[in-house]
């Protein structure tokens, strides 16, 4: 029986911690290594386009007897992906999501990733309202490429690292183990989780990609965090043109120096205050997501001048961040 605790007791402490995600990469010839990083950033790029969007989310095994798993749910839309970013060693891509209601085309600023060939350090999630840099060891940066996600005003998601390589015949990017803040379709219900330790896979296919996640949603229990549940999400972009694409590139066009500068200022924070802590929200992601939106839709409108608007934006963000400790939170 003791021997079961303190194997129960150690699982729990290796989740405390993200993993690595395997051993130092192979190292080849320099012929090779220009080979490799050229096809990885092919895949990466592979991903802007126009697409198709379907969400597939399912909570499937439960890993407490008092709780059931909700049931399955799968949605859609259309997405347009843009390249926003390109030094080399630094991929920026832009997802813009395009609705349609009442006969009216509207755009979302959606989520944006950041790809880094080798980089020294990621800016990670480390509990409820707090993301703090990690270091990426020295050893396993050869060759790997981190993801940084980022929020629909720019604001942190979550960032990981690992390495392309292929399998079974396909390429495929892999995470190291990385915890998450919870997605609005969870935060809204308010559910005994509050947050998800997971795995995070990009993999191209013929008709565009897909983002392939394995979350084990974590909730407190009595001070220590436990598992909740399993969920197996596979978000597929099928290349698709049947839409209104101008509406997303006229967005982008009005916006994006805007956005620059809000993306330049929540860099400025992560460096100056040791990370970002800023409180969450259920239905925005961050208490100013949509207040930041919003300013954006007034520069597109004419209502704001862009000057003023990041006068206004740089504020917002400034008064609402606050000093981020080393020490990461996703433990206790």
């Amino acid at each position: 029986m003791k021997k079961m605790m303190w194997i129960a007791g150690a699982a729990l402490i290796a989740c405390a911690t993200p993993a690595l995600a395997d051993g130092p990469v192979r190292q080849g010839s320099e012929a090779e290594a220009k080979a490799s990083f050229d096809a990885d950033r092919k895949d990466i790029l592979a991903m802007a386009g126009n697409y198709k969007v379907r969400f597939d989310m399912q909570e499937s095994t439960s890993w407490r007897a008092d709780y059931t798993p909700i049931a399955a749910k799968v949605s859609g839309g259309h997405e347009s992906v843009r390249v926003i970013e390109d030094t080399g060693r630094k991929i920026v891509l832009q997802h813009l999501l395009v609705v349609s209601h009442e006969g009216k085309d509207m755009v979302i600023k959606h989520w944006r990733q950041d790809w880094e060939y080798e980089p020294a350090r990621v800016l990670v999630y480390s509990g409820p309202d707090s993301w703090t840099w990690e270091d990426v060891p020295e050893r396993m940066r050869k060759g790997r490429w981190s993801q940084t996600v980022w929020q629909v005003d720019d604001s942190p998601r979550y960032g990981g690292w690992g390495q392309w390589t292929t399998e079974a015949g396909i390429r495929r990017w892999r995470s190291n183990w990385t915890w998450r803040p919870l997605a609005r379709r969870d935060a809204v219900r308010g559910p005994v989780y509050d947050r998800y330790y997971a795995i995070n896979r990009h993999q191209i296919s013929p008709a565009g990609w897909i983002h392939w996640q394995d979350n084990t949603k974590m909730g407190q229990f009595g001070g220590k965090l436990e598992p909740v549940v399993q969920e197996y999400v596979l978000n597929s972009y099928t290349r698709f043109d049947g839409y209104a694409v101008k509406a997303a590139d006229d967005y982008w066009a009005a916006t994006k120096g805007y956005w620059a500068a809000v993306r330049g200022e929540w860099d400025r924070i992560a460096t100056a205050k040791n990370g970002i802590r800023i409180t969450e929200a259920a239905e925005a992601g961050t208490v100013i997501a949509s207040r930041l939106l919003g300013i954006a839709d007034e520069i597109q409108s004419g209502k704001t001048r862009e000057a003023d608007a990041i006068k206004t934006a740089k504020a917002l963000m400034d008064q609402a961040t606050r000093a981020a400790g080393q020490a990461s939170a996703a433990a206790n």
